[in-house]
């Protein structure tokens, strides 16, 4: 097992921070990336924290990712935004989304965003929170290069497209809902391989369509779909919600997260946030609902979990691989 270091949210996110503009990324998109990805890293998502560190920086030195992103935003329809990320971080081109389409769903009561030229945008969760903290019901989408196969086939066509949901609570957090469409998220296994962990069984199959437990392997072949069939098809509705509706690349089509040659992956993500409909009691049936389950023998409601890892994490830290903040230091200057 690899050793692990202790370190404060905040020193964390300035870390995370320095490492990029040491690479002449701006002030403000340093800020955003280092935002995003600590708090991934704190809630748990560990594969969209520290590890995607220096995949990022070595693509900005490549100019796989834009650092001097121009990010565009124009609004075909009163609760319609395209934003347009330049091929830059995904995480400024989400600010400048949800920045325009809070305000915009609190006045149409619905609002879709959406995201083309982008790149790996981390944790849904951390998104969809923003916009059920403005009091409103919040979805996301967004399309990866490509890691699943189609049901039936053995050839990587989809990427593990992920989904989230988020709804406000009186006096709480919001309930949050994020979940891949592969069993897992192609970032933990990304994260095994560069740890030198095997992963368990029942995530990938390899190259040749044969069940692995190698990260490596995994890598080479495919990540298999939640629910069989039906994960695949959820798969193809993220990929139309994402690329088709958005102009992004396809998932067939998109360029590596990982490695900083090539070009631009150009991905999509799609955000909508819903105003709750007044007079309909919505706040009150919804702790009604949520009471009841929570109520029930065995079971919790999700996003649980990732509520008690934030707050542990920013009570006593985060524990975080000891190559990773080494690599961090080292991005900064500081080793």
């Amino acid at each position: 097992m690899s050793a692990t270091s202790h370190i404060s949210v905040s020193d964390a996110v300035e870390l995370i921070k320095a490492s990029l503009l040491a690479s002449d990324v701006s002030d403000a998109v340093a800020q955003s990336v280092a935002d995003a990805l600590v708090a991934a890293e704190a809630e748990g998502q560990v594969g969209h924290g520290f590890s995607r560190l220096g995949d990022y920086v070595a693509q900005v030195r490549s100019g796989k990712i834009n650092a001097k992103a121009d990010i565009k935003v124009t609004t075909p329809q009163p609760a319609s935004l395209l934003v347009d990320a330049d091929f830059g971080f995904a995480f400024p081109a989400m600010d400048a989304a949800i920045a325009q389409g809070v305000p915009a769903a609190k006045e149409q009561g619905i609002a879709i965003m959406a995201i083309t030229n982008s790149h790996h945008c981390g944790a849904l969760s951390v998104q969809v929170e923003k916009i059920a903290d403005a009091g409103l019901m919040g979805m996301m989408f967004a399309n990866s290069p490509k890691a699943m196969a189609p049901w039936g086939a053995k050839t990587a066509f989809f990427g593990t497209n992920p989904i989230a949901f988020s709804v406000p609570r009186a006096g709480r957090d919001p309930l949050v809902i994020d979940l891949s469409l592969s069993r897992v998220a192609r970032g933990k296994v990304m994260n095994a391989h560069k740890s030198g962990k095997d992963i368990p069984e029942g995530w990938a199959l390899d190259i040749d369509g044969n069940p692995t437990t190698n990260a490596k392997a995994a890598l080479e072949g495919t990540m298999l779909p939640i629910g069989g069939a039906k994960g695949s098809a959820l798969a193809l509705m993220v990929e139309v919600l994402t690329t088709m509706f958005t102009g992004a690349a396809a998932s067939h089509e998109a360029s590596s997260f990982f490695a900083a040659e090539g070009p631009a992956p150009r991905v999509g993500q799609t955000l909508i946030a819903i105003r709750p409909h007044d007079g309909v009691q919505f706040a009150e049936r919804l702790e009604a609902l949520f009471a009841m389950i929570s109520d029930m023998d065995g079971t919790r409601l999700p996003g649980d979990r990732r509520l008690a890892a934030r707050a542990e994490a920013h009570k006593n830290g985060l524990a975080v691989p000891t190559h990773y903040l080494t690599q961090a230091r080292a991005l900064a200057g500081s080793a």
